[in-house]
């Protein structure tokens, strides 16, 4: 697990003319909440934050006028149209803390051979770990399953300390046969016998 420090400022200033403003000055807003504490909100280095959300469920450490926090990104707003930061929010989070958090299901391995299709039933699988703990993804085998194989929450092994927080038998990735398609008739109905 990765974990990054930010030096984050206080804003007294909301709304979306004050977003703007923060946007402008290549900072991102944010909203730093949990524990029963009351939110507040910061603005963030839009460049360093944005380097650091490139790794799911990253740690961030932030200096918030000489007090330091740690927390979790919990949701991430971005331009539809050109991908940047538009604000986000934090989870605040204690050295020792469980967290849940959804971590990305990787594959290894190769299917048995022949027509067959590999289906993410589940792209994320929702666990719990210590907050400075979490696991970036974890990682199955497919080598050599056959049509009509299924793997299950359950079967996908965690690392230490990480436990699922989804039903255990709810289907991650099954594999299917490919269909065949059909040849297409032929557009003018002529008859190809001679």
């Amino acid at each position: 697990m990765s974990e990054v420090k930010l030096t984050a400022e206080t804003r007294t200033e909301f709304g979306k003319g004050a977003s703007r403003r923060i946007r402008r000055e290549a900072k991102v807003p944010a909203v730093v909440y949990g524990h029963g504490a009351e939110p507040v909100h910061i603005s963030l280095p839009g460049h360093e934050l944005q380097l650091a959300l490139r790794t799911p469920n990253v740690l961030l450490t932030l200096d918030i006028e000489g007090r330091t926090e740690l927390a979790i990104p919990k949701a991430v707003q971005r331009d539809a149209l050109k991908g940047y930061l538009k604000h986000v929010d934090l989870l605040t989070v204690k050295r020792g803390e469980k967290v849940t958090v959804e971590v990305y299901v990787h594959t290894e391995g190769d299917l048995a051979p022949g027509a067959y299709l590999l289906e993410h039933v589940l792209s994320t699988l929702t666990v719990e770990a210590e907050a400075t703990h979490i696991p970036e993804s974890v990682t199955v085998s497919i080598e050599g399953l056959e049509a009509g194989a299924s793997i299950l929450a359950k079967d996908i092994p965690l690392p230490s300390g990480t436990t699922l927080a989804i039903d255990e038998d709810a289907v991650v990735l099954q594999v299917l046969a490919a269909q065949a398609e059909e040849a297409p008739a032929d557009a003018e109905g002529e008859s190809t016998e001679a």
